[in-house]
């Protein structure tokens, strides 16, 4: 009986401070052929294999804004042709932009509350400063840190960009879920350094807390990234609910969480 096809969407050549997103795929890919007939290539390049696929893994194929074109044109193609894709195209975070941040903060997730427009700077706590980045943005692409002064000086257009409050955090925290299984967190014991990670051992309350993102979105199945950051009240609080293209650190995990995710994600690839 002949293997499922696998069309692996990523970019190999793509850089990004602090990770290796090369290395990673490089190491799934290599697990996962074992069990799948794969092939890898870019998402500019998926048109001409993705109607022979028994399934499109979306992994990491670096930020979308790179090539936002052809990203909606796949998306498109996905649409229409009702093309199987992990993760599914459903979500409501990351995959649409940061409206989603703002969305929670109406809903009253604990999230670092956003607004964006000048005018509803008042419904933020007051802060010595602000963040201040586009909707579409990914990978800090575009992100300033600014004063008030000069954040009422700069005056961002309304409804391209969120404005949050800076928070001053003692570390930030990732979980990882595949579907809705938690498999493993990392946190950053040095803020200055967010991608140098070590393993986190978490409480059942934390995993709940990230559980939640994992409930409100809308993923039918793939891996999410919840990022949050710890307060130095002891809260999380939401960064990014990541459910597009999550970097995973998996080459930063011991040996046998590595394991673990591998046959998660293998077991979630053939039920999909």
């Amino acid at each position: 009986m002949a293997n499922e096809k696998l069309l692996y969407l990523t970019d190999l050549n793509y850089e990004a401070k602090g990770r290796n997103y090369c290395e990673e795929d490089i190491y799934i890919t290599g697990r996962l052929k074992d069990h799948f007939d794969i092939a890898l290539c870019h998402p500019k390049c998926a048109g001409s294999f993705e109607d022979t696929a028994d399934l499109i893994v979306f992994r990491n194929t670096g930020s979308v804004i790179g090539y936002k074109e052809i990203y909606r044109s796949f998306i498109s193609r996905v649409k229409e042709k009702r093309l199987n894709t992990f993760n599914s195209f459903t979500g409501k975070a990351d995959m649409l932009g940061k409206q989603y941040l703002l969305d929670l903060t109406v809903e009253d997730y604990p999230v670092i509350p956003a607004v964006d427009s000048l005018e509803d700077l008042g419904l933020l706590p007051e802060s010595e400063r602000y963040v201040v980045k586009p909707k579409d943005g990914a990978d800090s692409i575009g992100l300033r840190f600014v004063t008030k002064e000069e954040l009422i000086g700069s005056a961002p257009v309304c409804g391209e960009f969120l404005i949050q409050p800076e928070i001053d955090f003692v570390y930030e925290v990732s979980f990882f879920f595949i579907n809705d299984k938690f498999e493993y967190a990392l946190y950053a014991p040095d803020k200055a350094k967010r991608w140098d990670l070590k393993e986190y051992a978490c409480s059942d309350d934390e995993i709940a807390f990230a559980k939640r993102f994992i409930e409100w979105n809308t993923i039918e199945k793939g891996i999410q990234r919840v990022d949050a950051c710890k307060t130095k009240d002891g809260d999380l609080l939401l960064v990014e609910l990541e459910d597009l293209n999550p970097y995973l650190s998996l080459l930063e995990t011991d040996e046998k969480t590595r394991e673990r995710f591998m046959d998660d994600f293998i077991d979630a690839l053939k039920n999909a």
